[in-house]
C-alpha cells in the first residue's frame, strides 16, 4: 500500500489555469469572502451573550490566531504553491491519505457554507424587497423543512453567481472588488458616525461574562467561546491560496493577498465591535443586523439603509469567493486522479472549471432552497480549525525536511509562528460544542470509506510498492 505517497511535480502538458489575477485582485478576494455574516450578524450575537464590550478582545484573540496562520499559508503559498490551497500542501508535505481527508473536509466545508450563506443573504433580500413594496411569499423564502415549499432567492442567488464564474476569472475578480468597496464604504460610515456618538459609559461592566464559563443551560460563554465564534468572522482569507495557479505573480502576489487582506478586515472588525458596543448596550445587540439596529437607535435610518445594502452586497461577495473557492479544490483533487476527470474539464473560452462550476451551482442551489443548514454547519468551524492546524504543521515540517528549499517568503520567528498557530486554533477547538467535534468525526469516517471504494484503486494507492 502507498496511502502516503507525496505528489510530484505537475507535467508540463497537464490542465492548467490561466494566470490573470495581481496581489491586488487577491486581496480583495480575502476580504470579499471574510467581510460578510461574521461582521455583520456575530459582532451583535458574540457581544449579547458571550463576552459584552469584552468582544474586542475576543477578536483580538480570534485575529492573532489567524494572524500564525496566515504567515504559514503564505510561506507554503510561495514555496509549495499548487492549486487546492491546504489540500494541495498536504498532499506535497504529508502524502495522498491526509491530502484526501483535507481536500473531503475542505470541499464539504465551503459547500456547507456557500448553501448557508444564500440562505442569510434570502432573509436580508426578503426584507428589502418587502421594503421597498415588493413582498415575496413567505412559503417561496423557506425550505419543505422550515414551513414553506423552497427558498426561491437563495437558489436564485447561487445560480446567478454560476453564471458569473462562468466568465474568466479576471472578470469574476473585478465584480468582487466592486461588490467589496460597497460593503466597505458601508462599513466606514458607521465608523465615522459612530465616533461621534460613542459613549464609554456603555463598557461598563467590560466583561460581564469573564474569561470563559459554562452557564447553566449548558451555553459556554466568556471571552474566550466568544473568541471561537467570531473567528469565523476571520474565515475566508486562507482562500486566496487556492488561486496560486491564476496569479500572475504567486511567490509574491499571494503572500501580500493573504496578509493583506487579514490585516485590513482585523482593524475594520475591531473598529466596528468596539464602536458598536459604544452606541448601544451590549444585552440589546442579539438581533439579525446588530451595525443597522445601533444606527436607527441613533436616528440615523439612512445609515441603517445603507448597512442593509451593504449586508446584501457583502454576503454576495462572500458567495462568490467560496463557490470559486470549492470550485477550484474539486478541480486540483480530480487533476490528482482523487476524484473523476469530469472535473478537470475547461471551458475552451474561458479557461474556468466549467463541469464542476455547473455541477456545484446545482447541487449547492438545492441543498439551500431545500435543507435546513444550521446543523451541518457547525462542522465547518471544526473543520477550518483542524485545516488550519495542518497548515502551521507542514510550514515545521517543510522546514525539518528542506531547510535549504527556496523560500521567496518565509514567515519570520522560526518555528515559533507555526507552533503557536497549531496551539492558539487547537484551544479554538477545545471551545466548540462536543456534538460538533463529533459530527466531525463521522464525517472523516464517511470521507475514508469513500477514498478507500473509489479514490484510492483509482490512484493505485492501494497496490504494493
Amino acid at each position: 500500500m502507498n496511502l502516503f505517497r507525496k505528489k510530484q511535480p505537475e507535467p508540463a502538458d497537464a490542465k492548467r489555469l490561466r494566470r490573470s489575477l495581481n496581489a491586488w485582485d487577491l486581496t480583495f478576494m480575502g476580504i470579499g469572502q471574510m467581510i460578510g455574516a461574521g461582521i455583520f450578524v456575530l459582532t451583535g450575537v458574540a457581544a449579547a451573550t458571550q463576552a459584552g464590550p469584552a468582544i474586542i478582545i475576543s477578536f483580538v484573540v480570534a485575529g492573532i490566531a489567524c494572524a500564525f496562520v496566515a504567515f504559514a499559508y503564505a510561506e507554503l503559498a510561495a514555496s509549495v504553491g499548487g492549486c487546492g490551497g491546504a489540500y494541495g500542501y498536504a498532499y506535497a508535505l504529508f502524502g495522498e491519505l491526509i491530502a484526501w481527508i483535507i481536500g473531503w473536509n475542505l470541499a464539504f466545508g465551503m459547500a456547507v457554507a456557500l448553501a448557508a450563506v444564500a440562505n442569510g443573504w434570502s432573509g436580508y433580500f426578503s426584507n428589502a424587497a418587502a421594503g421597498l413594496g415588493f413582498p415575496i411569499p413567505e412559503a417561496l423564502t423557506r425550505g419543505p423543512f422550515a414551513g414553506g415549499i423552497l427558498n426561491l432567492p437563495a437558489m436564485g442567488i447561487i445560480l446567478v453567481l454560476m453564471t458569473a464564474l462562468f466568465a474568466r476569472v479576471k472578470r469574476s475578480a473585478k465584480l468582487n472588488t466592486a461588490i467589496v468597496t460597497v460593503k466597505v464604504t458601508a462599513l466606514v460610515v458607521f465608523i465615522v458616525v459612530a465616533l461621534f456618538h460613542a459613549d464609554t459609559a456603555l463598557w461598563q461592566p467590560f466583561m460581564p461574562y469573564g474569561w470563559f464559563s459554562t452557564a447553566e443551560d449548558g451555553r459556554t460563554v466568556g471571552v474566550l467561546a466568544a473568541a471561537s465564534l467570531v473567528f469565523f468572522a476571520y474565515r475566508g482569507f486562507q482562500n486566496v491560496s487556492l488561486a496560486v495557479e491564476e496569479a500572475e505573480n504567486p511567490q509574491r502576489d499571494v503572500p501580500i493577498g493573504v496578509l493583506s487582506a487579514l490585516g485590513i478586515c482585523s482593524l475594520i472588525y475591531l473598529c466596528v465591535a468596539g464602536l458598536l458596543t459604544a452606541i448601544a448596550p451590549y444585552d440589546v445587540l442579539n438581533v439579525p443586523s446588530p451595525v443597522g439596529f445601533a444606527l436607527l437607535r441613533l436616528g440615523y435610518n439612512w445609515g441603517a439603509a445603507l448597512v442593509a445594502v451593504g449586508v446584501i452586497v457583502g454576503l454576495t461577495s462572500t458567495m462568490l469567493v467560496l463557490f470559486y473557492g470549492l470550485t477550484r479544490a474539486l478541480f486540483a483533487m480530480a487533476r490528482d486522479g482523487l476524484l473523476p476527470p469530469f472535473f478537470v474539464k475547461l471551458d475552451v473560452r474561458t479557461d474556468t472549471p466549467i463541469n464542476a462550476t455547473v455541477l456545484c451551482g446545482v447541487i449547492c442551489a438545492s441543498a439551500a432552497g431545500i435543507v435546513p443548514l444550521g446543523p451541518l454547519a457547525q462542522l465547518v468551524n471544526a473543520g477550518t480549525l483542524a485545516e488550519f492546524m495542518l497548515v502551521c504543521l507542514g510550514v515545521i515540517v517543510l522546514r525539518a525536511t528542506r531547510p535549504d528549499m527556496h523560500r521567496p517568503f518565509k514567515a519570520p520567528g522560526g518555528m515559533i509562528l507555526p507552533i503557536l498557530g497549531i496551539l492558539s486554533c487547537g484551544a479554538l477547538l477545545s471551545f466548540l460544542p462536543l456534538v460538533t467535534l463529533m459530527r466531525f468525526a463521522v464525517w472523516i469516517l464517511v470521507g475514508l470509506v469513500v477514498y478507500f471504494a473509489y479514490a484510492a484503486r483509482r490512484t493505485g494507492a492501494l497496490t504494493a510498492t
